[in-house]
């Protein structure tokens, strides 16, 4: 059956900006041209129905996008794995900012920084695990750092994280999810993996960069000849009094 832009939105229950947000992120084909006019499939309904229940499980755009083509079996089960682990409970920027009693205009500044990524959708929703991020956030912001260097800041981290994770998530599939012989594990195998590595590499990464700010700091404070700060500075570390916690 074919579509209008229009006729596929009533039939998705979508609204035609939604489409057009979809097919700029490159998760909706583009339509075949019959003339001027855009013309829309089955195949296309089908696909915008698949990425709303992805969405309603909480699915990231970003994962949407490499679950789409190819599917397989271990793509669905850890779909639903990523799902739980974000949280199914979703709210919209307003409830977030209400939760969290961090301003909607800063979650918008940072949203639109691309430090922090909704759940999807050109009105978008964030994980429940995202009000103690914000609230962390407003910490940094009640200590006295400057907004527009602290979101410099984490647009740079941001960056480098995003290319750090692809590259851990290209290691997870060849890896992990494929044996020697390059075959696909059996889903719940990988599901497994994924459920174990998680916090383990989490926690490796948090410790990394404890361990390198604390030495990196004290290190400073020696060059700058502080010798009252070091003091301290070596006294809470010796005492562990600085520590990491996840979750």
């Amino acid at each position: 059956m074919d579509y209008g832009v229009e006729g596929l939105a009533r039939a998705a229950g979508v609204t035609v900006d939604t489409i057009r947000f979809y097919q700029a992120r490159r998760l909706l084909p583009p339509p075949r041209r019959v003339g001027r006019r855009a013309v829309y499939s089955s195949a296309h309904l089908d696909r915008l129905r698949r990425i709303r229940r992805l969405q309603s499980d909480g699915v990231p755009l970003a994962v949407i996008r490499r679950l789409l083509v190819p599917a397989t079996r271990s793509d669905a089960a850890l779909a639903r794995a990523l799902s739980q682990e974000r949280g199914r409970r979703t709210l919209s920027r307003s409830e977030l900012a209400a939760e969290s009693g961090v301003p909607e205009a800063l979650i918008t500044a940072v949203e639109g920084a691309g430090i922090v990524e909704p759940l999807g959708g050109a009105k978008g929703r964030f994980a429940a695990v995202d009000v103690e991020l914000a609230r962390q956030a407003l910490r940094l912001l009640q200590e006295g750092l400057p907004l527009t260097e602290l979101l410099a800041l984490a647009i740079h981290h941001s960056d480098n994280v995003r290319e750090v994770v692809d590259r851990a998530i290209e290691l997870f599939d060849r890896h992990i999810r494929r044996d020697k012989e390059g075959r696909e594990r059996d889903p719940d195998e990988v599901v497994d993996a994924f459920r174990r590595l998680l916090p383990t590499v989490t926690a490796l990464v948090a410790h990394h960069f404890h361990r390198t700010l604390v030495a990196r700091a004290l290190a400073r404070l020696e060059r700058l000849g502080d010798a009252d700060g070091l003091k301290h500075a070596l006294a809470a570390t010796a005492a562990g009094q600085l520590e990491v916690t996840w979750r």
